[in-house]
């Protein structure tokens, strides 16, 4: 009888989940609306029911399914599945593990969304088989896993590889999140680049982006176009944030010898546009011996990280 895993990864506005063999195939994904009315409090049995009526549809008995991986975008207790804070979907607090184990009688297996993804392309995707792999996740904000020794990084308390929260400015940057400021997350991630942008526009007046500024229209997307067509704003912009991107990775690499790093994201989607200038920036500043050992590469699967990364879970944790 053919084991199946269920993946399910947890974000603000939906929930991706997905029925997946031992081989990494995809039986079933779809996603539901994450309601976050009550502070989250309907998403565990919003997850079982979805997952009850898929196995029902799909005429897999339960005794077929050897667990649940699901990530969460926030801090972890991966021995539990205990949220401490998952700051977008109102959790805090939060026993998810417990009440999803006892709502659907499977075994689960909780992480944080980010190092759900590292574990999904170092299963099937960009980072495929490597031992030792950062992986940064570049969106609104800005995630990270890190494997090493061929396992996923938790650290004490569960906040290992949230590299979106490393200091990179130290006086005058801008308010993060999660109550800091100058943290990478506030000049790399989507948010940030369009921030970066219009701080730019009284040194660039001439720029094809201008009309997009002013009217609060910009996206990351239309910088990295703009970069495309020479434009000496998008340009600038785009290297002072590879630049100072490329440096924390470098940071991490020293820690850490990676033999590859992975870039994945909605930012990711401009492929050599970033990849390039990051590049170029991890060179100058990784040790020359941790450099010759690392490659860089785009994600490869795309939303589909999460869940093959949940499936991975189970999979490595059985």
């Amino acid at each position: 009888m053919e084991k199946l895993y269920l993946g399910a990864d947890i974000g603000g506005t939906t929930v991706k989940l997905a029925v997946i063999n031992g081989d990494g195939d995809i039986k079933k994904k779809w996603e539901i609306k994450t309601n976050t009315e009550n502070r989250g409090a309907s998403i565990p049995q919003d997850i079982h029911v979805a997952f009850e009526e898929a196995l029902k549809e799909l005429h897999i008995e339960k005794d077929q399914i050897a667990g649940i991986g699901a990530g969460a975008p926030g801090f972890v207790d991966t021995d539990t599945g205990y949220i401490h804070e998952a700051v977008n979907i109102g959790w805090k607090d939060f026993d998810f593990g417990e009440q999803l184990k006892a709502l659907t009688g499977l075994p689960v297996w909780v992480d944080n969304d980010a190092n759900l993804a590292a574990l999904g392309e170092n299963w099937l995707g960009a980072g495929r088989g490597a031992e030792h792999l950062i992986a940064v996740t570049l969106g609104t904000g800005v995630g990270g896993g890190i494997i090493t020794n061929g396992q996923i990084i938790n650290g004490a308390n569960g906040t290992a590889a949230e590299i979106g929260h490393m200091t990179v400015v130290k006086e005058g940057g801008a308010p993060c999140n999660c109550g800091k400021t100058g943290c990478l997350e506030t000049e790399a991630s989507a948010t940030g680049i369009v921030r970066k942008a219009k701080n730019a526009l009284t040194d660039f007046e001439q720029s094809i982006l201008k009309d997009s500024i002013v009217s609060g229209r910009l996206n990351s997307k239309e910088v990295f176009e703009a970069v495309y067509k020479g434009d000496e704003l998008a340009v600038t912009v785009i290297n002072d944030v590879m630049d100072t991107l490329g440096l924390a990775i470098a940071n991490l690499a020293i820690a850490m010898n990676p033999e590859k790093i992975v870039i994945g994201g909605g930012v990711s989607k401009a492929g050599d546009l970033l990849l390039d200038p990051l590049q170029e920036a991890y060179n100058k500043y990784a040790l020359n011996r941790t450099r010759e050992a690392s490659s860089f590469g785009i994600a490869e699967l795309g939303n589909d990280a999460g869940v093959i990364g949940g499936a991975y879970l189970v999979k490595k944790n059985q």
